[in-house]
């Protein structure tokens, strides 16, 4: 039996429970990005471990060597008589699960079973926000309710998987129009992907403007930062590195909106230095949080959010939050 977990805590707490089988930590984050499709399996390879790399400060050759081992395990799926997904709600695990799903439909499971385990919450655990939070006994008692993955699910995941992939956005405003009852889980979550797309009000997506907002309001440290967002905003599911990733980002704009006072100054993401920094607005962030400045009108912009590159003066597509749609710029 082989396990595919998003992440290393709940891999490691399934290890610890004894469930059978070989469990693989998909150590991705395919939600942020280039995530571009038509592309040759070493291509994307090569692609994601340059954006990684870069990201979070690591060895490219270590990182590119780590996603062709994930790769080779998997490849292997057909050694064992089932294989376990275990994947939650937010848009981070549903993102890596369309992707598995996109690649199992690509390949013929023979005698393999493949099985799904999915949930939003968990009886008896307050503010649900994903498997790593439960012990051994509760992440055990999930592998009895596994179900069957069916054609319809992978069809879909396959779906979904082209149009977070396209560099049309507005592929995926079509998906979430049609029938997505075979995942659940996953209109909720592609809806959140798109509340990323820079505003018609500021340039700025969700998840931007709700730091800077937190930062006005008196989080300055990431250490408390973080889990306000997380209260605030648990369906994208993003963990420490990838807020902090966004928070940098508006800090060392061209125009910054942050202050970095404390922290950053290692290449590498440590922990340790994400938790002790320090972040204050500025002036041009006070005023794009009110509306008065543009961040893209400031800075210009270079952002992948899934297929979709974001480059230039302006950014070609906006989020319209009083019509809930993509608007293009022409």
């Amino acid at each position: 039996m082989l396990h595919i977990h998003n992440g290393d805590s709940a891999a490691g707490t399934a290890k610890k429970a004894g469930i059978p089988g070989e469990h693989l930590a998909w150590r991705e984050a395919l939600v942020c990005g280039p995530a571009p499709g038509g592309l040759a399996a070493d291509q994307f390879r090569n692609l994601r471990a340059r954006h990684l790399a870069a990201a979070y400060g690591v060895d490219l050759t270590k990182c590119e060597n780590e996603l062709r081992t994930q790769e080779e395990t998997l490849s292997r799926f057909s050694d064992h008589e089932e294989v376990v997904l275990w994947f939650e709600h937010d848009l981070f695990c549903q993102i890596q699960l369309i992707y598995l799903l996109d690649w199992f439909s690509r390949h013929d499971s023979g005698r393999t079973r493949l099985s799904l385990i999915l949930i939003r919450e968990f009886p008896g655990v307050e503010n649900f926000h994903g498997l790593g939070q439960l012990n051994e006994q509760q992440l055990s008692s999930l592998l009895p309710q596994r179900q069957k993955v069916t054609r319809a699910q992978l069809e879909l995941g396959s779906r979904a998987w082209r149009a977070y992939s396209s560099s049309n956005p507005k592929e995926i405003e079509s998906l979430i129009e049609s029938d997505l009852s075979p995942l659940p889980l996953l209109k909720d979550a592609l809806s959140k992907h798109l509340h990323r797309f820079p505003s018609t009000e500021n340039g700025l997506g969700r998840i931007e403007n709700v730091c800077l907002a937190l930062v006005a309001k008196g989080y300055p440290n990431f250490r408390s930062l973080f889990p306000a967002f997380v209260r605030r905003e648990p369906e994208y599911g993003f963990g420490d590195a990838q807020l902090y990733f966004e928070l940098k980002r508006l800090a060392r704009a061209r125009t910054p909106l942050l202050t970095l006072v404390n922290g950053g100054n290692r290449a590498a993401m440590d922990p340790a230095d994400i938790l002790l920094s320090i972040f204050e607005i500025t002036d041009y962030g006070k005023a794009v949080l009110a509306g008065d400045e543009d961040f893209v009108s400031l800075n210009g912009i270079d952002q992948w959010l899934g297929g979709v590159h974001l480059e230039g003066n302006e950014s070609e597509w906006r989020w319209d939050e009083l019509g809930q749609e993509l608007l293009v710029r022409l």
